[in-house]
């Protein structure tokens, strides 16, 4: 097989809607937009431009790390890639991980989450399954928690049948799996675990036979809410910043079901005193956050919140980063920050 190096993602060289020249004017009346990403007309019909490449499951050898791309449900085009370390001598953790985008953009074959995700699953020692789920407006939450579930119902499959049909599970660990993913895709493994049967054990890991979920890794999880925080108010956004308050807010808009608004709970967890609910499945949890983002104060006091509904929980703040920094930015602050990232959760996962 041929091989390719990853390229770049360099958030000046963005192309803007007109430099595409796809003919919106032909499509009904603009409702909602987001320059760059995302155009929603009143038709129905929405325009998502490759401003970031998709790019295919090759990697360069040096990596050490092997990917490919299963369907799980093809009417629904909800597929994964996966990652596994090459040398692989014993079985491995495995994170299911769900890619960022505000549930309206992004893909799993994104080139940023492709070098990302390699990186990790070489360093920290891991399987990784980074799932392609449906995407709004068109699908609207909870469409992408009940693709989380069926993803979760494959691997249950695929556990019972064994490394007969498929060599990977021979490496992977099924009763040592974390729900993963940054901004949407946090939230998206947030509310996942929150609708998980099964059973909880002492240590707060769920068994769903024969997977056993062990805990969740946040990275700036998208939450929100109609009363703002003070960084989501004050904090001064960097150019091109892939999260600002009017982004968050159309997003929500999107995503949300018709006639509901930022203090639904898929949206602001702790309105309403969701956390009081004693049932609420929350699994021990490695919370990520940006000192830059804009989500900083949001994600605090939703650690704040778990923490007082006695949830076991450990977070870090990265300094001197913004939103998705892991993903979207090359400076090498970011990447130092990267290195730092991937050995917490390196670290979490040998709990």
């Amino acid at each position: 097989m041929r091989t390719k190096r990853m390229p770049t993602i360099n958030l000046d060289q963005i192309p803007s809607f007109e430099e595409h020249g796809n003919g919106f004017d032909q499509h009904d009346v603009l409702v909602e937009e987001i320059e760059g990403l995302i155009r929603v007309y009143g038709n129905g019909y929405v325009e998502r431009p490759q401003i970031v490449p998709c790019v295919s499951n090759a990697l360069p050898p040096e990596l050490g790390v092997t990917s490919w791309d299963v369907v799980m449900d093809k009417l629904n085009n909800i597929w994964a890639r996966f990652y596994i370390p090459t040398q692989c001598q014993e079985k491995l953790p495995l994170i299911v991980y769900f890619h960022g985008g505000g549930f309206c953009v992004g893909s799993a074959a994104w080139s940023c989450y492709h070098e990302f995700l390699a990186k990790l699953s070489a360093k920290a020692d891991c399987i990784i399954m980074s799932v392609n789920y449906r995407l709004a407006p068109e699908n609207p939450l909870p469409a992408p928690y009940e693709d989380g579930l069926k993803t979760l119902q494959w691997l249950k499959q695929v556990a019972f049948v064994g490394a007969k049909q498929n060599w990977w599970s021979r490496y992977c660990d099924f009763t040592k799996i974390y729900l993963s993913g940054d901004s949407a895709g946090g939230n998206i493994a947030f509310n996942v675990a929150a609708r998980l049967g099964g059973k909880t054990t002492a240590s707060g890991a769920v068994v769903l036979k024969p997977l056993v979920i062990k805990g969740s890794i946040l990275i700036q999880p998208f939450f929100g809410g109609e009363s703002r925080t003070k960084s989501e108010k004050f904090l001064v956004q960097p150019p091109r910043s892939p999260l600002t308050l009017a982004v968050s807010d159309t997003y929500w808009r999107l995503a949300l079901p018709s006639g509901t608004n930022r203090d639904h709970p898929w949206c602001n967890p702790s309105a309403k005193g969701l956390f009081k609910v004693e049932d609420l499945r929350v699994l021990p949890s490695l919370i990520c956050i940006s000192e830059m983002d804009i989500l900083k104060d949001r994600n605090l006091e939703f650690c704040s919140a778990l923490h007082r509904a006695g949830k076991l929980i450990n977070y870090v703040v990265y300094e001197g980063v913004g939103h998705a920094f892991q993903v979207l930015n090359k400076s090498q602050l970011s990447q130092t920050r990267t290195l730092e990232m991937i050995d917490h959760i390196k670290d979490f996962l040998c709990v």
